[in-house]
């Protein structure tokens, strides 16, 4: 495997590409340093076939890994995804083009999950095949504060005011989501209740028999919004971890699943997220901590100077944050960022990126600072070929509401302000320094 991936890497960095033009450097910039906020790779469903099994005529398919592992075939296309990251930036002149000398110059640094920490592990050998990096996290089974706020008996969680931001969005009322979405509610309840073969004992609860509810949360969720459209998230990204995981299109959705239908059904998932982790006063309590460590990051690069409780090295090229589509939702809630890519609006697919960018003026000696998300389409992760200069992966631009220029970019003054007018310090967790 290391030697077909540094052979692609190499067919790469051959081609005169068109990889640099994705991005909006200028021959005045100077791409100093990345971070990469990326969900892990393609996973099992975290619950039990039994969970999903009373929606359904038909049983759910099995999996050969636990619930919310990452897969063998997740593992893989996460190892191209770094392939690709690689000739990307070395193109760019962020990294030498193949080899472990900048191996040192990356942090990779994960969720304390098994699938997160997978993920980081194959990123690395992506990116730097045969060099041994280490992935940076907690022990399994440790909350990370980092990627989760802690429980909501914390001082800084506010379950109540969770609640009321999102009531204040749908009308004081948990069923007028069902309203809103009954179209595709009542299409993706047919798909369940008539597609497969279904036992002759087996009796199905239909989506519209889940009472709408919403109250404060418990664990480490901060609000616990119920009902029809919720259910229907879980179960449309239960299909789009089928497809991406390449199962034979007669398993995928009981043979009722194509990509098409697959991308129409997926709203439902995008507009559950929308309410629970893209709500402002939600998305500024969970994702507040790691706002606070890329600001850490950025500045640290930029000074030159270590900053306490930053995970990345003042020297570093790139950091690599492997967490969860939750993740990456709270931090567009939080900073109003929305996208379009392969035929969906914000939706955060196994293996997305936010990408952050930090460029230096070789003229005016200022920084400047480029959003962007990227993922690849789903049949390019139910493919599991490799990436290329003719079959990339998505990657759109960020604009920043009262920070990015025309061409997209923030001036470093301009951004710093954003994210520390944005980065509430009391939900900034005191673990941090412990990192």
């Amino acid at each position: 495997m290391i030697s077909r991936l540094l052979a692609f890497a190499g067919l790469l960095l051959l081609i005169p590409s068109s990889l640099s033009q994705t991005t909006n450097l200028t021959n005045d910039k100077e791409l100093k340093f990345v971070i990469y906020l990326s969900r892990h790779g393609i996973r099992s469903p975290t619950g039990k076939s039994s969970q999903y099994n009373i929606y359904s005529v038909s049983p759910w398919p099995d999996w050969d890994v636990p619930p919310g592992y990452l897969t063998k075939h997740g593992y893989h296309v996460m190892e191209l995804f770094g392939v690709y990251d690689r000739a990307f930036l070395a193109k760019e002149g962020l990294l030498t083009a193949a080899g472990c000398a900048d191996a040192s110059k990356v942090t990779f640094y994960a969720d304390s999950d098994q699938r997160t920490r997978e993920t980081g592990k194959a990123l690395a050998e992506g990116l730097f095949p045969g060099c041994n990096l280490s992935v940076q996290s907690l022990p399994e089974g440790t909350n990370d504060p980092l990627f989760h706020p802690g429980p909501v008996n914390s001082h800084a969680a506010n379950p109540n005011l969770a609640v009321s931001a999102i009531a204040g969005r749908i009308g004081n009322n948990p069923g007028s989501l069902t309203e809103a979405h009954r179209t595709k509610l009542e299409s993706l309840d047919k798909l369940l209740a008539t597609c497969g073969a279904a036992p002759s004992d087996q009796k199905r609860a239909s989506l519209f028999d889940i009472e709408p509810t919403l109250a404060p949360g418990k664990g480490d969720r901060l609000a616990d919004l119920h009902g029809p459209l919720n259910t229907a998230s879980t179960l449309t990204e239960n299909f789009l971890l089928e497809y991406a995981e390449g199962m034979e299109l007669s398993k995928v959705g009981w043979g009722c699943v194509d990509g098409a239908t697959l991308r129409s059904l997926l709203d439902l998932h995008t507009a559950a997220s929308d309410f629970t982790q893209r709500t402002p006063a939600v998305a500024k309590m969970q994702a507040s901590n790691l706002l606070d460590q890329i600001h850490r990051a950025l500045e640290q690069t930029v000074t030159g100077r270590s900053i306490p409780g930053t995970v990345s090295k003042p020297a570093d090229k790139a950091l690599f944050l492997i967490g969860h589509d939750t993740n990456i939702s709270n931090i567009a809630g939080l900073l109003n960022m929305t996208w379009i890519m392969d035929g969906r609006r914000d939706d955060t697919p196994p293996g997305g990126a936010l990408i952050i960018e930090l460029s230096k003026s070789r003229t005016a000696n200022d920084y400047s600072v480029n959003l962007y998300y990227t993922a690849q389409t789903l049949e390019q992760m139910r493919s599991g070929m490799p990436l290329s200069e003719a079959d990339p992966p998505q990657r759109v631009p960020i604009f920043l509401s009262g920070c990015s220029r025309q061409d997209f970019s923030c001036s470093w003054p301009n951004f710093m302000k954003l994210l520390q007018d944005t980065i509430e310090p009391h939900y900034v967790s005191s673990a941090q320094s412990k990192h």
